[in-house]
C-alpha cells in the first residue's frame, strides 16, 4: 500500500511540474524581463539588493519567475554601462542590509569602475545603513529621501551562544578544538565570549569599520579623523545627515531627472538591460577558462544548490568539475570562486588534491568571496595565486570535532535509551555519554594530525614552512586585508583580477575576450522537471512516499558529514 502511495505521489507531482514548466515557457515569453531596445540617452537604474546569490537558482520556480541577479550578472551589466555611449548616467538604489564586507567591496569596484569611465553616478536612499552608504560612496551625488534617515553610527558584531539553552534542554556539547582561536565550538560550548574569541572579533571588526571609514571619506572629500566625529555623532535624520555633509540633496526618487546628470535621460530598468547586447571593437576569438563555484559548507558526495539550509559543495561532484576541465584542451585556465566556511576536512583533503592536479596542467586562479575559511582556504591552497577582498572572511586554519550527549534530553522527555556494543571504543561517538579518559586522547590524536596536515598544506601552498605558517594559523580568522599582510593571499581584488592573473599565469593577450565555462551548469528541463524543488526535495519525495529510513531524514537535515568527523569550519557572524 505504501510503495503504491508513493508512486502516485511521484506520478501526482512530475505532472505538475510538467505542466507548471510548460506554462513557463509560456510567461517568460510574455515577461516584461527580456531586454528592450536601449534608448540612445539611457539612464540606467540598478537597484542593489544584497546578499546576492553566487550561483543561479535552478529550482522549478525559476523556469516561470525572473530570479534576482547574481553577483556576476550585477556586475557585468555595470561593466558593460560602463563602455555603453547609450547609457549616460548610473542611478544606484542599494539596499543591503545584511551583506558581508566581501560582495559589497566587489560591488563598490564595479561601481568606481564606471565613475573612472567618466560618466557620474546618483546614489538614491530611501533609508541608509553602514553598508547601503558603502556603496553610496562610490556616487558622485547622494540624495536620500526627506523621510528617511542615515543610520550610521559605526560597526558592531554579533555572535550568538547557545550553551545555556543546551542545558535547559539537557545536551551535552562534549567538542574539542586544535588552535586558541578556533571558535566554531564556541557556540555550543560558551555563553559568551572567550578572552581569544572576544579578541579576534574585535580586530575584524575595527579592520572592517577602518575600510568603512576609508571608503566615505575617499567619497565624501574628508579626512578620516573627521568623518570618525561625523559617525560618532550618529545615526542621522534626513535633515542632519545633509547638514553633516554626508549627503547631497533631499529628494524623491521621481525628482531625481529634474536635475543633472539625469535631466534629458529615459529611464532604463537593469533588468531589462541585463541581456542586451553592445556592440565592441573586432577582438581575436574569445579564450576559454573555467569558472568553478565552491559555494556553501563542504561535504563528501555530491553537491546541493537549492536545499532550506544552502548550498553544499559536495566533494564528489567538484572533483568530478576539476577533472572535466583538466583534460579540455580548450580550457586555458581554471579559475575556483570560494565562498564557503569550510566543513570536512577529509572533503577538503578530496579537492585539494584534484586541483593540485590540476595546477600541474593549467593555471589554477582563486576568488575569494565573502568567506574562504577553514576548509574554504583549505581548498584555495593549490592555487597559483589566491584573491580575496580587503573584507573578505579568511584564514581560520585549525580544527574542531565532537558530539552532542543527549542522554540529558533523553530524561527530560522521559524517553528510554540503551546500547549493546563489541570493542573496546565501539561507543566512542555514543550519544549517550560524553567522551571517557580513554576515549579522549584518541580523538585529540586524529585532530592533532589533521591540523599538522592543514599546517602542511598551507606551508606547501605559500611557499613556507609550518613552524612560520603556525603563529598565523591558531583557528584564526583574518580579513582579506589582514590575510594579504600576513602572505596568506597574494592579491586584493575581486574575480577581475582573478581573470588578470589568470590571463597571465597562461600568457595570453590581454586584448583578447574570455569566455567562461561555468560550473555548476545550468539545469536542463528535464532536470528541473525530474527534481522540480531543488536538491533537498529528493528525501522529501522519500518521505511522503512512506519512507522513513535514516538515510532520508539525515538528508533532510542536512547531517552531511560522517560521524566523528574532523572539520575544518568557522562560526556564524552576525554584523551590523
Amino acid at each position: 500500500m505504501s510503495a503504491r502511495r508513493g508512486i502516485l505521489v511521484v506520478v501526482i507531482l512530475l505532472f505538475i511540474a510538467v505542466s507548471v514548466s510548460i506554462g513557463a515557457m509560456v510567461v517568460l515569453s510574455m515577461s516584461g524581463n527580456a531586454p528592450r531596445p536601449v534608448p540612445s540617452n539611457a539612464a540606467l537604474y540598478l537597484k542593489v539588493e544584497a546578499p546576492f546569490r553566487e550561483i543561479e537558482r535552478s529550482d522549478l520556480f525559476t523556469q516561470f519567475v525572473q530570479p534576482p541577479p547574481t553577483l556576476r550578472e550585477t556586475i557585468e551589466s555595470i561593466r558593460k554601462a560602463s563602455v555603453d555611449s547609450r547609457v549616460k548616467t548610473l542611478v544606484v538604489m542599494p539596499q543591503v542590509s545584511g551583506a558581508l564586507w566581501g560582495q559589497l567591496q566587489e560591488l563598490k569596484g564595479a561601481l568606481d569602475g564606471f565613475r573612472a569611465s567618466g560618466k557620474p553616478i546618483t546614489a538614491f536612499l530611501e533609508y541608509g545603513g553602514a553598508q547601503e552608504y558603502y556603496l553610496a560612496s562610490a556616487a558622485d551625488r547622494v540624495v536620500l529621501m526627506p523621510g528617511g534617515q542615515l543610520d550610521l553610527a559605526g560597526l558592531a558584531t554579533y555572535e550568538v551562544f547557545l550553551r545555556g539553552t543546551f542545558d535547559k534542554i539537557g545536551v551535552y556539547p562534549d567538542l574539542l578544538h586544535i588552535g586558541e582561536y578556533k571558535t566554531a565550538s564556541n557556540t555550543f560550548t560558551e555563553k559568551g565570549f572567550t578572552p581569544a574569541h572576544r579578541e579576534m572579533s574585535q580586530s575584524l571588526n575595527r579592520d572592517w569599520y577602518e575600510e568603512l571609514v576609508r571608503v566615505i571619506a575617499a567619497g565624501r572629500k574628508r579626512s578620516a579623523e573627521d568623518i570618525r566625529r561625523v559617525i560618532d555623532s550618529g545615526p542621522f535624520t534626513a535633515d542632519a545627515a545633509k547638514r553633516a555633509g554626508l549627503v547631497d540633496e533631499l529628494g524623491y526618487e521621481d525628482q531625481l531627472d529634474d536635475r543633472d546628470p539625469l535631466r534629458g535621460t529615459r529611464r532604463l530598468e537593469a533588468e531589462h538591460y541585463q541581456g542586451a547586447s553592445v556592440r565592441a571593437a573586432s577582438r581575436s576569438p574569445a579564450v576559454r577558462m573555467a569558472l568553478l563555484y565552491a559555494i556553501g559548507a563542504i561535504a563528501s558526495g555530491k553537491s546541493t544548490f537549492d536545499t532550506p539550509g544552502g548550498s553544499v559543495v559536495g566533494s564528489e561532484t567538484f572533483v568530478q568539475w576539476v577533472r572535466k576541465v583538466r583534460v579540455d584542451p580548450g580550457i586555458r585556465a581554471i579559475i575556483v570562486r570560494i565562498d564557503s566556511p569550510g566543513g570536512s576536512a577529509i572533503a577538503s583533503e578530496a579537492i585539494w588534491r584534484e586541483l593540485m592536479l590540476a595546477r600541474e596542467v593549467k593555471p589554477v586562479i582563486v576568488s575569494m568571496g565573502d568567506v574562504a575559511a577553514s576548509g574554504g582556504y583549505y581548498i584555495a591552497l593549490p592555487a597559483h595565486a589566491i584573491v580575496a577582498q580587503p573584507g573578505t572572511i579568511t584564514g581560520s586554519i585549525g580544527v574542531v570535532t565532537g558530539k552532542f550527549v543527549l542522554k540529558g534530553t533523553f530524561d527530560k522527555l522521559g524517553m528510554g535509551a540503551d546500547s549493546v556494543s563489541d570493542g573496546r571504543f565501539a561507543e566512542i561517538y555514543s550519544p549517550l555519554r560524553p567522551f571517557t579518559p580513554d576515549e579522549r586522547p584518541k580523538i585529540e590524536e586524529q585532530m592533532q594530525a589533521t591540523y599538522e596536515l592543514f599546517l602542511s598544506r598551507v606551508a606547501e601552498g605559500r611557499k613556507s614552512t609550518a613552524a612560520r605558517i603556525d603563529p598565523f594559523a591558531q583557528g584564526r580568522v583574518w580579513t582579506g586585508r589582514q590575510a594579504h599582510e600576513r602572505g596568506l593571499v597574494d592579491e586584493l581584488g575581486g574575480l577581475d583580477v582573478a581573470v588578470k592573473l589568470a590571463r597571465q599565469h597562461a600568457k595570453l593577450d590581454a586584448n583578447r575576450d574570455v569566455r567562461f565555462e561555468v560550473y555548476p551548469q545550468r539545469r536542463s528541463i528535464y532536470e528541473v522537471v525530474a527534481n522540480p524543488f531543488g536538491s533537498s526535495m529528493a528525501a522529501g519525495l522519500q518521505v511522503l512516499a512512506g519512507r522513513s529510513d535514516l538515510r532520508a531524514m539525515e538528508f533532510l537535515t542536512l547531517g552531511r558529514f560522517r560521524r566523528g568527523e574532523p572539520l575544518t569550519l568557522m562560526p556564524n557572524v552576525f554584523l551590523r
